[in-house]
């Protein structure tokens, strides 16, 4: 990315400016799988709350920050994620972003992006007319 583009846009990562102030008040706790980078102040918030951060590695999604550290940054627990997490589930998939509103979204039969065209309705089905 080119530096006026890490200078002026917000929505694709991290900005210059919040950069410089994670490097300068900040302390990395860790990242995430897809490159999330995680951080914590270097002194109490204003009411003497710690403040906790995520810069985003690409796009600005907040559905991107996986479910652990969802809890650390809401202050569910104080350490890492990693040390307090039960040993994943068989049952548990990896995680895919949202896809609302892009080409991946889900479309079902019958959406206008897929032709328009829909199964037709079968015989226990009868609209309603007003005349009747």
């Amino acid at each position: 990315m080119s530096i006026l583009a890490k200078i002026f846009t917000w929505w694709d990562g991290a900005t210059i400016g919040t950069l410089l102030n994670s490097w300068r008040n900040g302390i990395e706790v860790g990242h995430d799988a897809q490159g999330n980078r995680y951080f914590k102040g270097k002194k109490p918030g204003a009411q003497g709350q710690e403040r906790r951060w995520v810069i985003y590695n690409g796009a600005n999604d907040a559905s991107r920050v996986p479910a652990e550290w969802h809890g650390w940054l809401h202050g569910a627990f104080e350490d890492a994620p990693e040390s307090n997490l039960p040993p994943p589930r068989i049952w548990e998939v990896d995680y895919t972003p949202n896809a609302t509103g892009t080409a991946g979204a889900y479309r079902p039969a019958g959406a206008l992006e897929k032709g328009g065209v829909r199964a037709r309705a079968t015989g226990d089905y009868e609209a309603w007319s007003p005349d009747q």
